[in-house]
């Protein structure tokens, strides 16, 4: 299906100031947001100035540069614009027309702060920014539409290299599924690869650019499907070459391609945000999501005792009751945990009718009495609901613990590959059996965890984990009935043991979840952004052999276990620092949090547990991890511009450590290691340094705190704009990618103009 990009993001905020971009924009992705914010923040600093009876030359001054500043910048930000706006031409009227206003709004904002030649800024004859502060208002929200309409086409083209690059691997797909011999598929397969790794890096960058922690976890969810299925793709297609008249073989590869597509389609939904058909997103309602917003309405009965319905309330607990059915239904709820569910289903209703009785009654006479007896039936109300929840989340993770730890040794799929190999059809029917019977049980297990799972993105985790158990099931028993009906057929086992392979790690992977799961519950740790991405490009050889992943033994595990829960300890002092920011969007809380939830996931590596499965996959963290602490230091740098002169040197000073050590640490994961004792020597080093940054972090964060606090505290002074540098531009390019040309002139770009003004500090 063709999609076309759309507006992705605007701007719908105000201030107190009356500013406000156009309400009809929506900003989706941080770039945007975070760009827009010191634009914001400094034009309603200038417009919110005192308008004391008396202003010092330094104070008209100080005014007059800031609108200077803002034509400057402004003025540069609009070349970029231009620049866009030629190299797409599609975009070109809509962005001239935002650059044009975005020009005159700066224009207007230096006019009208052009007072500092004036003795009397007061005066009829020049109209200023004291005499007319409704048109600054104007000029303002001018600016911030303009430049925001500036930034959304700048983001469609982000959204457009993403589906190019989809149909660009669509297209390839195609060509791999009609191909007839094993030369032209190893030539259309090298393609499609490389396709692959270019489509994983630009929506890994929108992944961690969502601001929708529910469409993040989707695109994660849809980015681990093409992972995992890029690999099952290869060894499917090439069983079907080899056995081009089975059945079993060309059902397993067509379930691959499917799920690619299907796969492909969510990212593209997720981007453009738009559904097939214009039908709109359902998601199902959990148990924790509906008991959570019905204890909203019923304790909002405290403030306002008409601001709903008792039927209202009634409608939600039903909603509420019939899913705990899904508990009382399950043929794997223990009857104890189905008893109880049952019992406090109706102690519920019970109190619910209690509760809108002495409702009513306050509704008609608010006596003290009553209000007390009001404030008793909402406790208990929502007591009995955690009751319920506490019963229904026991039941679902107890089974769940259960059965992870009964599959653990994947017997069945032992006795597949065991009767596959031996070409016993009647024992791969048995097992086949028994492994659907597994599958019913887990993906019964995923919908009990939905339920339960506390926030949104581990809910669609869960589904996520439902939808590769229905699907890998299957797939799994095609390919044991081609190796069973060709035992001798090397690639039909190799076939099999990838689809294996596949269903193992989706079972580690619900054990992590689990734990996560139980730890939201009981408050031990909040949502850890998830950080899934395909490997960095690699040369795909013509035979096509993959390299063999290498894990940690159990002696290395151990060896490296201290300095794995030190860097445990660290995400923790790190977490804790990160919630003392009033501002949780500020870019170096962002970038805290993000290094924070990578070195979370090093430190479940160390233990043989996590998304990170080889060390190939920790070295791939570790790089990703030294990039997101040089955009610290850089965010550093911006800060220091604000900070006051005497607090500036420390800073860079901290700036600049954390620049080293992430250099190191890029150094090390990138260096080759040849056997199994380098290969630890290099985990033992990435770890140690990665901890080293952790360190370092855990001084920066309430060192960077306090100097926030102090300068908002603190005199303010007006600056003008840091001087701009051409190379900004320049060093987007890459020339050997031509096709690439457009992260010349990106959002990227754009961010350095519009954090560039730095005009005004509040006094």
């Amino acid at each position: 299906m063709a999609t076309s990009p759309c507006s992705s993001s605007g701007v719908s905020s105000s201030s107190s100031s009356g500013l406000g971009a156009d309400a009809g924009l929506e900003i989706r992705t941080r770039s945007v947001e975070q760009t827009l914010v010191p634009l914001v923040s400094q034009i309603t600093t200038l417009i919110n100035h005192k308008d004391k009876p008396k202003r010092s030359d330094k104070t008209l001054q100080a005014i007059q540069r800031v609108g200077q500043a803002v034509n400057l910048a402004v003025g540069r930000f609009v070349t970029v614009g231009e620049a866009i706006a030629n190299e797409n031409h599609e975009l070109k009227e809509e962005m001239s027309v935002a650059c044009i206003e975005a020009r005159r709004a700066g224009e207007t904002i230096a006019q009208l702060t052009d007072v500092a030649s004036l003795d009397h800024p007061e005066s009829d004859s020049h109209i200023t920014i004291f005499t007319d502060k409704t048109g600054v208002v104007k000029a303002a929200r001018l600016l911030l539409s303009s430049v925001t309409k500036v930034l959304v086409l700048a983001d469609r083209i982000v959204i457009k290299q993403i589906i190019t690059s989809r149909n660009k691997v669509l297209a390839t797909m195609e060509q791999l599924e009609k191909v007839s011999s094993f030369q032209e598929f190893v030539q259309i397969f090298s393609q499609f690869g490389n396709e692959m790794v270019e489509f994983a890096h630009l929506t890994g960058d929108r992944q961690n650019d969502l601001k929708d922690e529910k469409k993040k976890a989707r695109m994660a969810a849809s980015r681990a499907v093409l992972e995992k299925c890029t690999m099952m793709l290869l060894t499917a297609s090439k069983t079907c070459l080899r056995h081009p008249d089975c059945e079993s073989a060309r059902i397993n590869k067509d379930g691959v391609f499917h799920r690619m597509r299907l796969a492909l389609e969510q990212v593209i939904e997720i981007v453009t945000d738009s559904r097939p058909n214009g039908e709109s997103e359902m998601a199902p309602i959990s148990i924790y999501s509906g008991i959570k917003e019905f204890k909203n309405k019923v304790e909002g009965l405290r403030e306002n005792l008409y601001f709903l319905s008792k039927e209202n309330l009634s409608t939600m607990l039903e909603v509420i009751l019939e899913h705990t059915e899904d508990f009382t239904d399950s043929a794997y709820t223990s009857h104890e945990h189905r008893e109880h569910i049952l019992e406090l289903s109706k102690q519920a209703k019970m109190e619910l009718e209690q509760l809108v009785s002495v409702w009513m009654q306050a509704q008609n006479q608010k006596t003290k009495d009553l209000m007390e007896d009001l404030e008793v039936a909402i406790l208990k109300t929502c007591q009995c609901m955690n009751e319920l929840k506490r019963e229904v989340h026991s039941a679902a993770t107890s089974l769940a613990a259960d059965l992870l730890k009964y599959h653990t040794d994947h017997m069945v799929l032992k006795a597949l590959k065991i009767t596959g190999v031996e070409g016993n059809l009647e024992a791969v029917a048995e097992y086949t059996c028994k492994l659907s019977e597994q599958k019913e049980q887990l993906v019964e297990m995923c919908r009990l965890l939905r339920h339960v799972s506390g926030t949104e993105p581990l809910e669609i985790t869960c589904i996520h984990a439902e939808d590769t158990f229905q699907v890998t099931g299957p797939q799994i028993i095609s390919a044991a009935e081609t190796l069973a009906l060709h035992p001798s057929s090397k690639i039909a086992k190799e076939n099999l043991e990838v689809f294996c392979e596949a269903w193992e790690s989706q079972l580690s992977d619900m054990s992590l979840l689990l734990r996560e799961i139980n730890d939201v519950f009981e408050g031990r740790r909040g949502e850890k952004r998830v950080y899934l991405s395909l490997p960095r490009p690699g040369k795909h050889n013509a035979n096509l052999k993959a390299l063999k992943p290498v894990k940690l033994d159990s002696e290395e595990q151990a060896k490296i276990a201290k300095l794995g829960l030190e860097l445990h300890l660290l995400t923790s002092d790190v977490d804790s620092e990160t919630e003392k920011w009033e501002d949780q969007e500020n870019e170096i809380v962002q970038h805290g949090q993000g290094m924070s939830s990578m070195a979370y996931s090093m430190y479940l590596f160390t233990r043989g547990e996590g998304l990170l499965k080889t060390t190939q996959d920790l070295f791939h963290q570790a790089e990703i991890f030294a990039t997101e602490g040089t955009k610290l230091a850089s965010a550093l740098h911006a800060l220091s511009d604000q900070v006051r002169d005497d607090d500036k040197p420390l800073l860079l000073l901290e700036a600049e450590k954390l620049i080293s050590l992430c250099k190191q640490l890029q150094a090390t994961a990138k260096a080759s290691a040849q056997g199994k004792s380098a290969t630890f020597t290099k985990v033992d080093a990435c770890i140690l340094k990665t901890r080293n940054v952790m360190t370092l972090l855990c001084q920066l964060l309430p060192l960077c705190c306090k100097l926030l606090r102090k300068n908002k505290a603190g005199n303010g002074c007006l600056k003008p704009a840091p001087p701009w540098k051409e190379d900004r531009i320049r060093s987007g390019t890459n020339a050997r990618t031509p096709e690439r040309r457009v992260e010349t002139f990106g959002i990227k770009s754009l961010e350095n103009h519009v954090t560039n003004m730095t005009f005004l500090e509040s006094k």
